[in-house]
């Protein structure tokens, strides 16, 4: 996948050419630490991430500890607890993710499988609230995870609603995607074969393609209003014991709980 991180075009580093360049620098901090396969940076990876010298990287990181957004652990730096209360505010003032859990308890067929909500960001989606009705399928992604888009059912379902010009120019047909399994996507050509049939049937479906031995059907919720959050829905299985007319009910409370999430009045 492409780097989404700021260009450092100058040698005064990350955030010089920004209004506020000690925000763009702490935000530059928060996703180099999440984005660290260890979740652990030091004082020089920092610097050296955000392409400033040490003291100046030292100052902004000992703001954000004083603000509990990320914590010391002798040497190295990791992310806060602060972060985890300020993502639950967010999550829980979207009516949209409070109304999700409330159906997926009540459905017949949802209540007993696992199911997400996501939004799409970029070339990526972000899980905002998933509902553990099937203890055999956790291994799939968790709240705040993101995901490509061409490796899920919600990604490609959130895809679909969007102009063809729109997706040629985020996924070129010799665009090379990023493989998890040996039937994930590997181009942006095959990607975009699929957004016309997903269209006509009206869901997504992701056959093996993240995980081994799992698959997931996908619905995007209607916009709510000009400015609405691009939202889609999604439910994993087990291939195993997976069949089309499970899938069928699946889809159809998926369906059903869009149109709510869509527009609460009816």
């Amino acid at each position: 996948m492409a780097d989404s991180r700021v260009s450092r075009t100058t040698s005064d580093g990350l955030g010089s050419a920004s209004p506020a360049p000690a925000v763009t620098r702490a935000a530059a901090v928060l996703e180099a630490l999440a984005a660290s396969a260890t979740g652990r940076l030091t004082l020089s990876d920092l610097a050296r991430e955000l392409g400033i010298p040490k003291s100046s990287t030292s100052n902004l990181l000992l703001a954000l500890e004083e603000a509990r957004l990320i914590s010391r652990h002798g040497a190295e730096f990791t992310l806060g607890r602060k972060l985890v209360e300020l993502g639950a505010a967010y999550l829980s003032r979207l009516d949209e993710v409070q109304e999700f859990y409330r159906f997926c308890e009540q459905a017949p067929t949802l209540s007993g499988e696992t199911v997400r909500i996501a939004m799409l960001d970029g070339t990526n989606v972000i899980y905002l609230a998933r509902y553990e009705g099937h203890p055999a399928v956790r291994l799939t992604s968790n709240i705040g995870d993101k995901m490509p888009v061409s490796l899920c059912a919600v990604g490609k379902a959130l895809l679909a609603r969007l102009h063809d010009h729109d997706v040629a120019e985020m996924f070129p047909d010799d665009a090379e995607l990023p493989v998890l399994t040996p039937k994930s996507l590997r181009t942006g050509a095959e990607l975009k074969a699929q957004l016309a049939d997903i269209r006509d049937q009206g869901y997504a479906f992701e056959d093996e393609e993240s995980t081994t031995g799992v698959v997931c059907l996908a619905v995007s919720v209607p916009t709510r209003g000009a400015h609405g959050p691009s939202l889609g829905l999604s439910v994993t299985a087990l291939k195993a014991t997976f069949s089309q007319e499970q899938g069928a009910m699946m889809v159809k409370e998926l369906k059903e709980l869009a149109r709510s999430l869509g527009n609460p009045m009816g």
